[in-house]
Formats: C-alpha cells, sequence, structure tokens
C-alpha cells in the first residue's frame, strides 16, 4: 500500500515566481537577454547623468565619422552622437512596444478566457467581431490615425495592440477552451468557485506560457513596426532621437558612410533576439521536463555515459550481489541478464544502483514496489528509452551477447520493436489520436518487419484477432478515440507484438483497466508467453498480478533490489520487512476470515535519491530496525531456493515468525474512545 501523504499547501505566488526565474536563469540565452534588456533601460534612463553629449549637440567637424575617442560609436550626417542618440531613444521605444503588449495579449487573452467561460453565445459573438478586426487592414487604420491625430506614437502602439489582439485571441482560445473542461474545473464548480473564480485559478495558470511566448513574440514585433513607422517619417518629432529615425538617416548614406548603418541597427537586432531569448526561456513547458526526441547535447551526453560505461565493463565487470549474476557463462540468447546496473542523472544522483536479476526465455519477472523505487527506470533502461539527462552509469544490460547498457542509439534502433518492446501504462498515449489503428499496425509491421502494404495489413488483422478482438477489421478503421480503454490495451499489445519481439517490458499494463477487464489482459499476456515463448518483465503495484502471472519477482525499494526469487516463494514465506509490509497492506493476501479490523499501513514514504542513507534505504520506516541497519547491506542468499534478500534481520524474522502490525488506531475503536469520554 502506497501510504497517504498530504502535499503541504502551495503558496502559488511565490512558486510561480520562483519557477519562472528558475526556467529563465537556467538558459544561457535568458540571461544574456535579461542582462542586454536591462543595462539598455538602466542606460537609457540614466542617459541626462552619463551620456558625453545631449542628443540635439552638433559637432560640425566631426560629420559622418566612425568611431572615435571623443565619438565611441560615430557620428550622422548633423556630427550628433549616435551613442547618446541610440541611448536616449532606448527607454522611449521599449516603453511605447510594451504599450503594445499590454493591450494586445492582456486583451486578447481576455476575450479568450471570456469566450470559453462564458458558452457558445458569447463565444460566437466575440469570434464573429475578432474575424471582422483580422480583415481589417491594420497599416491603412496606423496611417488613418496618424492623418487624424498626429504622430502620437503611445497612441498608435496601443490602437495596434488592439488589432493585434484577435490574433492573440484565436490563439489562446483553444487552450483554454481545453482547459475549462478538465475534470478539475468541474470539481471547482461542484465545490461552488464562481466562473470568474475559475477563469483566474484554474485557467489563467494553465495558459501562462502561450502568454508568455505571444508576449514576447508581440514586444519584438511592436519595436519593428515603430521602427518601421519611424522609417518612413511618422516617428518622434525632431530632433527627438529614434532607432527607425536613424536608420532612415543612415539609408541615404549607405554608400559613402555605410558604419552609419551600423549601430543602430546592431542595437535593434540584439533587442529583439533578447525579447525572443528571453520568451523561449520562460515558454518552456513546466514538466519539459523531458522531450522524447533529446537535443544535441543530451545525445552527446548520452554518447560519453555509453563510452564510460563500454569502458568500465570492458576493464573489469564489477561485482554483483547476485551470485548468479557473477557467473562466468554468458546468458543463452532469449535470457536477459541484468547485472549491477546502476541508472543516475548526469551531474546529480543516482537514481537506480546495483540492480541485478535473469529472465529466462518463456517466463515472466515481476518489477515490484512503490512509485519512486525505480521500477520504470530500470525497465525503461532495457530499451534504451530513459528520459533526457538520465542514462546507465554503470553495470551490464546482457542481451543475445551485447551489453545494451553501453549500446548506442543507433544500435538500439535495431532491438526496440525487433527484439524487446514495449506495452506503456497509457494506451491512449501509447496510440497516435490522429491515424487509426490499421494504419499504425500497418506502419509498423511495414517497418520492422519489411512486408508489402496488403501482407501488412493480412498480418494486423492477424495480430488483432490473436489479442482477442473479434472484430478485427472494423476495429482497423477506427481511431482510437472510438474504442474502449480495454480495446485500445489489446492494440497496444498487438503494436508491441508486431516486430515479434522475444522480450516484452509491460510498464503497469492493467493500472487504469477495471477488474473484469484488468483478468482479460492478464489472461492474454499468460497465452502470448506460452503460445510464443517470449518473456515478459511485468512492473506493478499489484501483488495480485504478480501472484497471477509471475514465476519470478523482484521487489524493490529506493533504487535497490531487497529481494527476488520464485514467486510462490516471496509470496509464502517474505523475508524482508518491506514485503512483509507490502503484503500485511494486500486485502487480496487475506482470506475474508482472516481479515484484520484494519490493513497495515507502512508511515512515511519512499526518501528521495538524494536523502538515501549509507545503510538500510529501509530503515527509517521498518518496525524491526536495529543499530545494525546503519551499515550497508548486501543482497544475500536468503535460504529459499534461489531466492537473494537485502536485510541483516532476514533469519531472525523467519524463525520468529514476526509479522508486520498494522499500527494506526481503527476508526471504530476511535470513535468509541471518543464517545466514552463525552459519557
Amino acid at each position: 500500500m502506497i501510504p497517504s501523504v498530504a502535499p503541504a499547501p502551495l503558496q502559488r505566488k511565490n512558486a510561480l515566481a520562483r519557477f519562472s526565474a528558475h526556467r529563465l536563469f537556467a538558459s544561457p540565452g535568458g540571461v544574456a537577454g535579461v542582462i542586454w534588456l536591462a543595462a539598455l533601460v538602466a542606460a537609457s534612463l540614466t542617459a541626462q547623468w552619463w551620456l558625453p553629449y545631449r542628443t540635439e549637440d552638433q559637432d560640425f567637424t566631426a560629420v559622418l565619422s566612425g568611431p572615435t575617442a571623443a565619438h565611441w560609436l560615430g557620428t550622422d550626417e548633423l556630427g550628433r552622437d549616435l551613442l547618446s542618440r541610440i541611448f536616449a531613444a532606448a527607454a522611449g521605444t521599449l516603453g511605447t512596444s510594451l504599450i503594445t503588449v499590454i493591450v494586445g495579449v492582456g486583451l486578447g487573452t481576455v476575450l479568450a478566457m471570456l469566450a470559453a467561460a462564458a458558452g457558445e453565445r458569447v463565444e460566437a459573438v466575440i469570434s464573429r467581431v475578432t474575424e471582422i478586426m483580422m480583415s481589417l487592414p491594420g497599416t491603412v487604420i496606423i496611417l488613418a490615425v496618424i492623418g487624424a491625430v498626429g504622430t502620437n506614437i503611445p497612441l498608435i502602439m496601443a490602437i495596434l495592440g488592439i488589432l493585434i489582439s484577435a490574433g492573440i485571441y484565436r490563439v489562446i482560445l483553444g487552450q483554454a477552451k481545453s482547459l475549462q473542461s478538465q475534470l478539475y474545473v468541474d470539481a471547482a464548480k461542484v465545490d461552488g468557485v464562481s466562473t470568474l473564480g475559475i477563469s483566474l485559478r484554474h485557467v489563467l495558470p494553465g495558459l501562462t506560457n502561450t502568454i508568455v511566448v505571444q508576449s514576447a513574440l508581440i514586444f519584438a514585433v511592436g519595436m519593428l513596426i515603430q521602427a518601421g513607422l519611424a522609417f518612413i517619417g511618422f516617428g518622434p518629432p525632431i530632433p527627438q532621437p529614434s532607432w527607425g529615425g536613424m536608420i532612415q538617416g543612415a539609408s541615404q548614406h549607405v554608400y559613402d558612410a555605410p558604419w552609419l548603418m551600423v549601430p543602430t541597427g546592431a542595437v535593434l537586432a540584439l533587442t529583439v533576439l533578447a525579447a525572443n531569448a528571453i520568451g523561449n526561456a520562460l515558454g518552456k513547458a513546466p514538466n519539459t521536463t523531458a522531450s522524447h526526441l533529446p537535443s544535441a547535447a543530451a545525445r552527446r551526453q548520452r554518447a560519453r555515459a555509453v563510452a564510460a560505461v563500454g569502458a568500465a565493463v570492458g576493464a573489469a565487470t564489477s561485482p554483483s550481489a547476485n551470485p548468479a549474476a557473477d557467473s562466468d557463462a554468458a546468458p543463452a540468447n532469449g535470457q536477459l541478464s541484468v547485472r549491477g546496473l546502476s541508472v543516475g542523472v548526469g551531474g546529480g544522483p543516482r537514481l537506480v544502483t546495483d540492480v541485478s536479476f535473469d529472465v529466462e526465455q518463456g517466463t515472466v519477472l515481476g518489477l515490484v514496489g512503490e512509485s519512486g523505487c525505480g521500477k520504470t527506470m530500470t525497465a525503461l533502461s532495457l530499451l534504451g528509452l530513459l528520459p533526457s539527462g538520465v542514462s546507465a552509469t554503470g553495470g551490464q544490460i546482457l542481451w543475445n551477447g551485447k551489453n545494451l547498457a553501453a549500446a548506442t542509439d543507433r544500435e538500439m534502433e535495431a532491438i526496440r520493436g525487433r527484439d524487446i518492446a514495449l506495452i506503456s501504462q497509457e494506451p491512449m498515449r501509447a496510440l497516435d489520436p490522429m491515424f487509426t489503428v490499421g494504419y499504425q499496425l500497418t506502419s509498423a509491421i511495414r517497418r520492422l518487419r519489411k512486408k508489402g502494404k496488403a501482407d501488412a495489413r493480412k498480418e494486423a488483422r492477424t495480430l488483432l484477432e490473436k489479442v482477442g478482438i473479434v472484430d478485427a477489421e472494423r476495429i482497423l478503421k477506427t481511431y482510437p478515440h472510438q474504442i474502449s480503454g480495454g480495446m485500445a490495451q489489446r492494440v497496444a499489445i498487438a503494436l508491441a507484438l508486431s516486430g515479434r519481439p522475444r522480450l516484452l517490458v509491460a510498464d503497469e499494463p492493467t493500472t487504469a483497466l477495471d477488474v473484469t477487464v484488468q483478468a482479460e489482459i492478464l489472461s492474454l499476456l499468460r497465452s502470448l508467453v506460452k503460445d510464443t515463448g517470449m518473456s515478459v518483465v511485468m512492473v506493478t503495484h499489484d501483488l495480485g498480478v504478480v501472484a497471477d502471472i509471475c514465476d519470478n519477482v523482484a521487489v524493490m525499494y529506493a533504487g535497490q533490489v531487497v529481494e527476488s526469487g520464485r514467486t510462490a516463494n516471496i509470496l509464502d514465506n517474505p523475508r524482508h520487512p518491506y514485503t512483509l509490509a507490502l503484503l500485511a497492506a494486500d486485502p487480496h493476501a487475506n482470506s475474508a476470515a482472516d481479515m484484520p479490523d484494519r490493513l497495515a499501513t507502512i508511515s512515511g514514504q519512499v526518501p528521495q535519491p538524494k536523502d538515501w542513507p549509507t545503510g538500510c534505504r529501509f530503515a527509517a520506516r521498518c518496525q524491526f530496525a536495529g543499530s545494525a541497519c546503519a551499515a550497508p547491506v548486501p543482497l544475500l542468499a536468503s535460504g529459499s531456493e534461489e531466492g537473494l534478500v537485502r536485510c541483516v534481520k532476514a533469519d531472525e524474522l523467519a524463525v520468529e515468525g514476526l509479522e508486520w502490525l498494522a499500527t494506526e488506531v481503527p476508526t471504530h475503536r476511535v470513535l468509541k474512545i471518543v464517545e466514552r469520554d463525552l459519557a
């Protein structure tokens, strides 16, 4: 049983500020952009105190000069200092561009949130109005305003923001409607939260990334349009400097004084790039944490990690705690042998340490443990699908004479799907909603087996029938959203079988399914193992699933295997306190007659990798822990056939027959105590 630990209440504003700052300053481009804009604004606002010349001062002895000691960036056609004019114009340019951002993004966001929350009629009205706004010629309107009221730059940029808000509205509306349809919004409505409260508390935070990116884009567009207006003569009145006006003056001397274009053009370009760099840094999704397509830097890091693992294995294979794994005999074809595997973050802590197990051909191994114990990381390492920045840092994954822990991405491409396949936890995410089931299956078969289109279609139908789908021809024509969760899981299994793999990695394939469908999927997997002779590594929280389908089981805790062996021996005679606690918390492990008043629980939670102790990692939560548990504990033979256990008190617990106790007081006893006190 996973302990229920209530998270600490979030301080939304402070957390958002810290998170945004972290994302911003973690990006070199973002840092450079902030430094540039901050320096530009500070220099412009303090220009009157430090600039060597006033913007209107003329030096006719240095007309159209290049950089000199007196004029660091040179002078224009009237001998005015370029450095002074550039920095004096910066604050006004940035400030009026910010007006466009505030009006355009602010109005577009408000309209999108209103349309998403108020219903179809309001959305239809707002959408028609914005469509009319998008059809208007923006340049003509701006020039008409200039002709009517003169060159009022703040007013012009505000009108530009209104025109741009129609496009912003179209961008944000779809995302706002998607957020309004989430279950947590329905829960907020049930709790009595007002429409305004839902929009501000639940919808607006989800729009943050889009708003930031659009703001950076509009800020850059505002500067360019403002410079363009000044270039054609609709900028601030002479002699007030503006970047566009200075570029216009420089364009008239592009042949006799080409340097004149460089300072102002470079400053404008760098400012636009800085705004975009900041928007790119802040607009990254919070949990990207991890693209499925690794960056070039991530690929180089993985290549270095692979080379290091390969060199370490070549020099000397580190002894494993598993006696069977230390055997010099290479595993047979079709047998997976994991020996001393460690997985870690580049420059950070290890997530999995010294994991060893064997999977014989035609058998099923179950990886069991709470969330955060390293089961999924271990399973993904078998396919080389670890998240970006995470890699195998030691040990071996031996498969058909190859160490997959030291294999390159190109080598793994020849193994994934053909030798080792994956069934993900959520089939709806594993299937692409844009394509039919038939297209996805036939594409995989054609790619993995090199078959023609007709043969692949026939094989796809056969695969669907093999996984228990009766109306296979109809399912081939449907999209993933048109079938049930159980049907989608069967399709996902068929997709995994399309390359005829010899090892199947199933990452909690029955978690999201109801009990009946779960039983059908387990029965299907048993049949596939029996009929095809393939092996399965099953990642699961459910000991009932382990008892039903697994031949062997490895119990993991805090990145380590704490007990492994035959399933029957582990479930009937557990030797590690953690296994004992998991069984005591499982309602299926007790008969109706022996069911206790309250199932046992495990206090606390799995420690983070950075908090792992040097000794037994379960000691802080163990009812039997003592001083001997402070020292490192190896994985030793448990005395139960070929079983292994990582506990210094395993033999003592087995001899005394101790059980994991339910330490919390049952609810009905608490009520009796309260009633007695009241009486």
